[in-house]
């Protein structure tokens, strides 16, 4: 179950006055996504080049413990915060 600190960032992500770069994007998707779910087990994507990005960067996160992506996420969060209000 994700933590509190954890559900928060997510929700403020949401509240960006500017859209952070396709990198730091593609990073907050797969430590979510790692945090949530765990190791990617899922097909790599095809012809979806946006999806094989995303598929990339979170299968690049593979072995990661989900609470260890879970304080990645929250420092990113923060840190983009910074740079985005």
């Amino acid at each position: 179950m994700p933590s509190p600190a954890f559900e928060q960032a997510a929700k403020e992500v949401h509240d960006l006055t500017s859209k952070p770069s396709n990198d730091d994007l593609l990073k907050l998707y797969a430590l979510y996504k790692q945090a949530t779910i765990g190791d990617n087990e899922t097909t790599k994507p095809t012809f979806d080049i946006k999806g094989r990005y995303k598929w990339q960067a979170w299968e690049d996160l593979k072995g990661i413990l989900p609470v260890e992506a879970e304080t990645q996420y929250i420092a990113l969060v923060q840190e983009l915060k910074t740079k985005h209000q």
